[in-house]
C-alpha cells in the first residue's frame, strides 16, 4: 500500500475511502474511543511539516495521504502555511444504517502555500497541494462525547489522556497539472483556478 511502511495490509488491497467512510468509519469511532479495523490511519501532528514530508509518515495511497490530526486554528509549517478556502461541504450519510441522507460530518478545503502566512500572500507562491478537512457534525460530535463520558462516569480518566473529541481527519494530495481532473471533486478545480479566494458562498 503506498511507501508506507507502518501500513500491514495483505497485497492487493487499496485504500480508497469515500468522504462518508472517513467520517462514519475512520473519525467516528476515534471520536468514540471505538477500535477501528483496520487501523491503518496514524495520528500525526500535521502542521510541522510541508506537504511533500509526509510519505513514510501518513498513510499513502495512490499520492494521497490520510492521519488524523489536532483541530487547530493555525496551520504553519516550516516553509509555508494552509490557506482555508471559506467553506464547508457536508458530508451526506447515505449507506450507514441510522444516518440516510443526514449529515454526518463536514469537509473543509485547503490550499498550501509557499511563504509567510503573515505576509497575506503577499510574495507567497500557491502549490498544487489540496488538504480535505474532515469534521465530525457538531450533533454526532456532542453524542459521542456524550456516550463515552457516560460509559465512564465511574471511572477516573488516567493522567494525560488526549481529549479525542478534538481530531480531524486529513486527506492530503498534490494535484498534477497535467491531471484530467478525474480525481478532483468540481469545488477543488475551482479552488485551483483562483488564485486570490477570500470566501465562497455556496447556495443552499
Amino acid at each position: 500500500m503506498g511507501d508506507n511502511n507502518n501500513v500491514n495490509l495483505p497485497p492487493g488491497f487499496r485504500f480508497y475511502p469515500t468522504d462518508e467512510e472517513l467520517v462514519v468509519h475512520f473519525l467516528h469511532r476515534k471520536v468514540s474511543l471505538l477500535p477501528c479495523h483496520p487501523d491503518v490511519i496514524p495520528d500525526l501532528d500535521l502542521y510541522p511539516y510541508d506537504p511533500w514530508e509526509l510519505d513514510g509518515k501518513a498513510l499513502g495511497e495512490d499520492n494521497k495521504w490520510y492521519f488524523y490530526s489536532r483541530k487547530t486554528q493555525t496551520r504553519v509549517t516550516r516553509n509555508g502555511y494552509w490557506k482555508p478556502l471559506g467553506i464547508e461541504e457536508a458530508v451526506i450519510g447515505r449507506g450507514t444504517a441510522g444516518s440516510n441522507n443526514k449529515k454526518v460530518g463536514t469537509k473543509r478545503y485547503f490550499v498550501f502555500y509557499v511563504g509567510d502566512e503573515a505576509t497575506n500572500n503577499s510574495g507567497a507562491i500557491k502549490t498544487n497541494w489540496i488538504m480535505h478537512e474532515f469534521h465530525l457534525s457538531d450533533s454526532a460530535s456532542t453524542s459521542t462525547s456524550s456516550t463515552s463520558s457516560s460509559s465512564r462516569s465511574s471511572k477516573r480518566r488516567p493522567p494525560g489522556k488526549i481529549d479525542c473529541s478534538k481530531w480531524v481527519l486529513c486527506r492530503v494530495y498534490e494535484r498534477d497539472d497535467d491531471d484530467d481532473g478525474t480525481e478532483l471533486s468540481c469545488l477543488d478545480e475551482v479552488f485551483l483556478s483562483l488564485d486570490d479566494l477570500d470566501e465562497i458562498s455556496l447556495p443552499n
